[in-house]
């Protein structure tokens, strides 16, 4: 790994500066996320290499990776992760700069940057999809405790061609159901997000035509009232009857907001951990080898029964080969404590566990970091 010596100072919630260089880092640094046991016996973690992880990366998986580092904390006694929830992009960037061990992106890193990664690691950086983050089409309509939306339904709900509650489209698939006349009112991200970019690659995959906008981190439906953030849109349609959003499912279930299942042609499927994990297992792989890059059309646009096709895949991206075998211990340390024990709490902070078959497979990744 080519060595970057200079330092840089990380933002991170409960810390005032951290500095750290590729090869090593700060030992007498404090855990910035708080760090903590989970209280239970220790397991079997294979634990060893430096005190602390530096990470940087996606705030869609900030609540999964104090859980992690809790877990990690209680495991591993000594050692701690100190993660910065600074954005996808500002993650990769660290990373390939030599900055953080490693980045935390909604989005796989394009060529050039693969091209950047690599030689900073000098070897090949690996995508390893450590949090899934299913997407909740939540809605609020007083009477109304379950919906179905087929799709093509969701497009044109979001792009204003459909605009009251009782329209026959939706009737359809929620026979017997009495359906208010309400207007439709759409909230959408007015910042860009990974959220928004993920729904709607969804939305262009996945709805048969229905969506012509185009994909993106933007908004592109054209209806609608915008809101900054997840809490944003979610605070909007829980104050607005009639309202429905797009949003992460821990902030819908917060709001108590109703969930909208999808048929994607197979039936209505809810929004439930077997079915989330069910669509996880039959992605595609499209990297090489350890990387495990996923084809995410191959979950927005499945038609399979029983799978949830508008789920987030959050990669931790790695060097294959690290320069400091101290650095690739804590490494593969705290992404096995990860994969494994730190899984089991995830469904109560609105994450979805590993499905066992993938988790395999990331597990055997995770042991070829060297």
């Amino acid at each position: 790994m080519k060595i970057k010596r200079h330092s840089a100072a990380l933002g991170l919630v409960a810390a005032s500066a951290l500095l750290l260089s590729a090869c090593g880092s700060d030992n007498a640094a404090q855990d910035a996320n708080g760090g903590g046991s989970t209280g239970g016996e220790p397991t079997a973690a294979e634990c060893g290499g430096v005190d602390q992880i530096v990470a940087e990366g996606a705030s869609s998986q900030a609540n999964a990776i104090d859980e992690f580092a809790a877990v990690f904390s209680g495991e591993c006694a000594g050692q701690s992760l100190a993660y910065n929830p600074n954005g996808s992009g500002s993650g990769r960037r660290q990373f390939i700069a030599g900055q953080v061990m490693f980045a935390g992106s909604d989005s796989a890193m394009d060529e050039e940057e693969r091209a950047q990664a690599e030689e900073r690691c000098d070897s090949p950086a690996w995508h390893l999809p450590l949090v899934f983050s299913p997407v909740a089409i939540t809605y609020n309509l007083p009477g109304v405790d379950e919906l179905v939306l087929p799709s093509e339904v969701v497009a044109n709900i979001f792009n204003g061609t459909i605009t009251e509650w009782n329209d026959e489209a939706i009737a359809a698939a929620n026979e017997g159901a009495e359906l208010p006349e309400t207007p439709i009112t759409v909230f959408y991200r007015s910042d860009e997000s990974g959220t928004t970019g993920n729904f709607q690659e969804y939305l262009t995959v996945g709805t048969n035509g229905a969506w012509t906008q185009g994909d993106g981190e933007t908004f592109a439906g054209g209806v609608g009232e915008g809101r900054g953030q997840s809490q944003g849109v979610s605070e909007a349609v829980s104050s607005t009857e009639g309202g429905i959003t797009y949003v992460e499912v821990s902030f819908a279930n917060n709001a108590g907001l109703g969930i909208a299942q999808i048929d994607a042609g197979s039936g209505p499927v809810p929004l439930t951990d077997e079915t989330v994990g069910a669509a996880i297992t039959g992605a595609e792989i499209t990297g090489e080898g350890n990387d495990l890059t996923i084809d995410l059309e191959s979950v927005f646009g499945t038609t399979e029964a029983g799978a949830y096709p508008i789920t987030m895949a959050t990669y931790e991206i790695v060097c294959s080969a690290y320069e400091d075998p101290e650095v690739a211990a804590g490494v593969k340390s705290f992404l096995n404590v990860a994969a494994t024990t730190g899984q089991e709490n995830l469904s109560e902070i609105g994450y979805t566990p590993l499905p066992t078959e993938f988790q395999d497979r990331l597990l055997a990744a995770i042991d070829e970091i060297a």
